[in-house]
């Protein structure tokens, strides 16, 4: 890659990592009402979601008129995150909330929160989540990081459960190292100084800090027993999907079409990116996207309860056929 390109490269990839940090409060709202309501039990649904690139089927969805063609009106409220955001979904003021699933299963074991996986956003793809250690580290395998600070956004959730899980199969444990809480767009900045050792770092942040430090990646994080491992959902209460199954089925297949389009057309999460990320084209152009999902597989959700369970999250076994509604498979 010559020095202009990489350069712009890089550029690009610090205007993401800004943007997800920045991005303000976002409508993008379905106006007025539609002819095809179908006998819905509710029409207008309000979407809480975090302003990353998985969620890019909600936007496509209202774009394309995909859940207005199903009788809904669908505009998104922008959340700092699925477990700040839980007592607004629980409350009534949103009715589907975009959530990683080790969030919504401890909220459920724990009966804070009687909850219904309504669509799956992301499962994780070769290259999305990666552990970073700082250019010239001396450690160079996953077994070297005994006794090292390990760096996470969030403590006891994804993050920690995914490096517990890739310590585990290199013949550690997580008591083997200490996790350090960090924000991710300060992760570079925390690797860099040595305040961390190595570091949990998503798509766009990992490339940040490789292009503009050099930090070099030490294992991505999903491989092995965690591949194609399920990063989030949409959830709604319980309670909601009793009481309105057709506006959540409308929901589902409104959902399911523009997962599709995703799928098969990246041109088109790019543009839906421009709209509730503020991400320039170019920076959108360059992101690795994970897997986008067209339904929830109750299998491979079982993969996070039951490593959540080995792994000390909850206390015992949780099936997650509790937490399935229509539509999940």
């Amino acid at each position: 890659m010559s020095g202009l390109r990489r350069r712009l490269r890089i550029s690009a990839l610090l205007l993401t990592a800004t943007a997800l940090l920045i991005s303000g409060c976002g409508g993008g709202s379905d106006s007025g009402s539609s002819g095809k309501s179908g006998g819905l039990e509710k029409t207008d649904i309000t979407v809480g979601m975090l302003a990353l690139p998985e969620v890019a089927p909600i936007q496509i969805g209202i774009d394309k008129g995909f859940f207005k063609a199903e009788g809904l009106n669908v505009k998104f409220e922008l959340v700092q995150g699925g477990a700040t955001a839980m007592p607004d979904l629980v409350s009534g003021k949103l009715d589907v909330l975009h959530s990683n699933y080790v969030s919504a299963i401890l909220a459920a074991a724990s009966g804070t929160a009687k909850l219904k996986v309504v669509g799956e956003a992301y499962v994780a793809k070769p290259g999305n989540f990666m552990l970073m250690t700082k250019k010239g580290s001396s450690i160079t395998k996953i077994a070297e990081l005994k006794g090292k600070k390990v760096g996470v956004n969030t403590q006891k959730n994804i993050a920690t459960l995914a490096v517990s899980a890739l310590l585990k199969t290199n013949g550690l444990t997580p008591e083997d190292v200490s996790f350090i809480e960090k924000p991710f767009p300060e992760m570079a900045g925390a690797l860099e100084s040595g305040e961390v050792d190595a570091a949990f770092m998503p798509e766009p942040f990992h490339e940040v800090a490789a292009g503009a430090n050099g930090a070099v990646s030490l294992s991505d994080m999903f491989t092995g027993p965690t591949a194609d491992f399920p990063i989030a959902g949409y959830l709604t209460t319980d309670t909601f999907a009793k009481d309105n199954p057709k506006t959540v089925a409308a929901f589902q297949r409104g959902l399911a079409k523009a997962a599709e389009l995703a799928i098969s057309n990246s041109a088109e999460v790019d543009a839906a990116l421009l709209k509730y990320t503020k991400i320039d084209k170019a920076t959108a152009d360059l992101m690795q996207l994970g897997g986008f999902s067209t339904s929830v597989n109750g299998t491979r959700l079982q993969r996070v309860a039951d490593l959540m369970q080995e792994f000390g999250y909850i206390p015992s076994k949780f099936d997650v056929n509790q937490l399935l509604v229509g539509g999940a498979s």
